[in-house]
C-alpha cells in the first residue's frame, strides 16, 4: 500500500468513527503528517483525491474557511467516475440505456409511492421545479440542445423525490453519456418537432402519475418513455430490460 493510500486508509477509519463531522475542518496538513508519521506530500495527495470523491472541500489561504471541510456531496466524486468510465467507450448505449430504465423506473415508484403517503392534497401545478421543467420545454421554438438539458434536469429531479442520494448519484453520473446517446439519435429521427411534443406529453404523464401517487403507472410511463425514444431514435439493442411486462423492453 503507497503511503497516501494509507493516509486515505485512515482518514477513512476517522471518518467512520465519527471523529470529524459534516462540516468541520480537518487537521491542517502539518497536524496530520505528524500524526500519521507521513510526508506533508502523502497527505495533500490524499486530501486531493478525497476532494475529488466529494468528501471534503480544500481551501487556501489563512481565514476561517481554509483548509480542509468534510462535505456531503457523493454525487461529485461517483458522477465524476461514472463519466470517466464512459468517456472511455467501455460502455455501450444498451448498458446505458437499462441501467436507465433500472434505476429510473424504481425511483418514479418510491417518489409515487412517498407523494400517495403524504396527506396533502396533490397540487397539478405546484410550482415545483419538476413543473417548471416541463413547461419549459413545451416552449414553441426551443433549441434541441436546450430542450435536452432540461429534460435531464426533469428527469433528475423527478429521482430526487426517492430520496436516495446514491440512485441520484449513479443517474447524474451517467448524465453525460445519456446526452450522447439522445444526440445521436435525434439524427435519425424522421421529425423533431413531433418527437418533441411526444416527449413532453410523456413527461406530463410521469409526474402525473408521480403526483397522484399512482407507483405503477409511473414505472411504466417512465420505462415506456426511456426505451420508446432509444427504439424510434434507431439505437440497436438499446434498451432490452427483459421485463416481464410487455416483452423484451
Amino acid at each position: 500500500m503507497r503511503t497516501h493510500e494509507k493516509v486515505l486508509a485512515r482518514i477513512e477509519s476517522e471518518l467512520a468513527a465519527g471523529r470529524w463531522a459534516l462540516g468541520e475542518r480537518l487537521p491542517a496538513e502539518r497536524a496530520l503528517a505528524e500524526e500519521l508519521g507521513v510526508s506533508r506530500p502523502s497527505v495533500r495527495e490524499a486530501l486531493r483525491i478525497l476532494e475529488a470523491m466529494g468528501i471534503i472541500r480544500t481551501a487556501v489561504g489563512s481565514g476561517p474557511d481554509a483548509g480542509a471541510t468534510v462535505i456531503d456531496r457523493p454525487a461529485a466524486g461517483l458522477g465524476a467516475a461514472v463519466r470517466l468510465h464512459v468517456a472511455s467507450g467501455t460502455l455501450p448505449v444498451h448498458d446505458v440505456v437499462s441501467t436507465r430504465v433500472a434505476l429510473e423506473t424504481w425511483a418514479v415508484r418510491q417518489a409515487a409511492l412517498a407523494a400517495g403517503a403524504d396527506d396533502a392534497a396533490p397540487d397539478a401545478d405546484d410550482g415545483t421545479e419538476a413543473h417548471r421543467l416541463v413547461r419549459a420545454m413545451a416552449v414553441p421554438g426551443l433549441a434541441v440542445e436546450e430542450f435536452v438539458r432540461l429534460d435531464q434536469d426533469f428527469h433528475l429531479a423527478i429521482a430526487r423525490r426517492a430520496g436516495n442520494q446514491l440512485v441520484e448519484a449513479i443517474l447524474t453520473g451517467l448524465r453525460s453519456a445519456v446526452r450522447d446517446y439522445v444526440a445521436r439519435g435525434m439524427a435519425g429521427l424522421p421529425s423533431w418537432p413531433d418527437t418533441a411534443r411526444r416527449l413532453c406529453a410523456e413527461h406530463e404523464e410521469i409526474l402525473d402519475a408521480v403526483t397522484a401517487g399512482d407507483a405503477d403507472r409511473a414505472e411504466r410511463a417512465v420505462r415506456d418513455h426511456i426505451v420508446g425514444f432509444s427504439r424510434e431514435a434507431g439505437l440497436a439493442g438499446a434498451g432490452t430490460t427483459g421485463h416481464p411486462e410487455g416483452g423484451n423492453r
